[in-house]
């Protein structure tokens, strides 16, 4: 029996059901991302009264900076770090959520909380939790010869803001595995603990296998996060520094040009960033996609 095949009558109705999707779609991202490739192109003065079209001079100014290939190593550093860090730690969890365990349901819903809390608000936690001389933490680090300072010492800040970001992620993370270990027939797993394989074995063989789409998508997905929607973080615990130790690329689009001033310059490193982060997303669906099985 073949499925039912929705139809309308008309182009109206099916026009007037997507037109609210297009129209934030378009209001919000294709006319921004529009606007910034056109201000790449102009140089404005300080206070925004005359405006002047230079054609390239941004980028050219951009690709001869030495501090944007600084900025970029430290997206990618930061990026692969806290991407491996959510991604590691939301599957520990969802392995040990999926268990029939007294109370699981209160741990999932404990676990999945976190994805509500705003990035700025994560970042006044962790600013709390590892500040040098009030933090709890921090404190405990200390006393135990630890002499952690992400105030002065930039691979702490780094640390710090890597922390807080893949701390942000990991729920939305979990979700996605548990779901995915839950659409996981026990029938084969069973089977293959006949056959005496043991729990890591199984799990390596059989289970992370089965999970690659999940673990694709949730790459794609961490990768974009992490280069795009980290600003809060990293504005709230260090401000790019110290020493431009964090500063990413996308606060050095904001510092730029909201503390800076420079509006063109501004919106092309946003345009580049866009390139950038455009270019990493068909990398990964054209190589690494390759070894996911459907």
């Amino acid at each position: 029996m073949s499925p039912e095949r929705v139809t309308f009558g008309g182009r109206l109705l099916p026009a007037a059901l997507i037109a609210p999707q297009l129209l934030i779609v378009g209001l919000f991202f294709y006319w921004p991302a529009v606007q910034a490739v056109w201000q790449s192109f102009q140089m404005q003065d300080a206070f925004g009264l005359s405006t002047e079209f230079v054609w390239f001079e941004n980028y050219r100014a951009l690709f001869t900076d030495p501090g944007y290939y600084q900025a970029l190593a430290t997206t990618l550093v930061f990026a692969a770090a806290v991407a491996g860090l959510s991604l590691g730690f939301a599957l520990l969890l969802a392995a040990m959520a999926d268990r029939e365990i007294r109370g699981a349901g209160l741990y999932r819903t404990l676990l999945i909380w976190p994805y509500a809390v705003a990035p700025a608000v994560a970042g006044v936690l962790f600013g709390f939790l590892f500040q040098p001389g009030l933090g709890l933490i921090a404190r405990g680090l200390n006393q135990i010869g630890i002499p952690w300072n992400p105030l002065l010492d930039g691979n702490h800040a780094m640390i710090l803001v890597v922390m807080a970001a893949a701390w942000k992620q990991v729920s939305y993370n979990f979700l996605f595995f548990l779901a995915g270990l839950q659409a996981i027939p026990g029938s084969v797993i069973e089977a293959a603990a006949i056959d005496g394989a043991r729990p890591f074995r199984r799990f390596w063989t059989i289970v992370f296998p089965l999970l690659s789409p999940t673990t694709f998508f949730l790459m794609v997905v961490n990768v974009v996060y992490a280069f795009c929607e980290t600003f809060g973080v990293i504005d709230v615990l260090t401000h790019g520094g110290p020493g431009r130790a964090t500063q990413t690329l996308v606060y050095k689009v904001y510092q730029d040009g909201r503390i800076g001033a420079d509006l063109g310059g501004s919106a092309a490193q946003s345009v580049v960033l866009m390139a950038i982060v455009i270019g990493l997303t068909a990398i990964q669906f054209r190589y690494v996609e390759k070894r996911v099985a459907y």
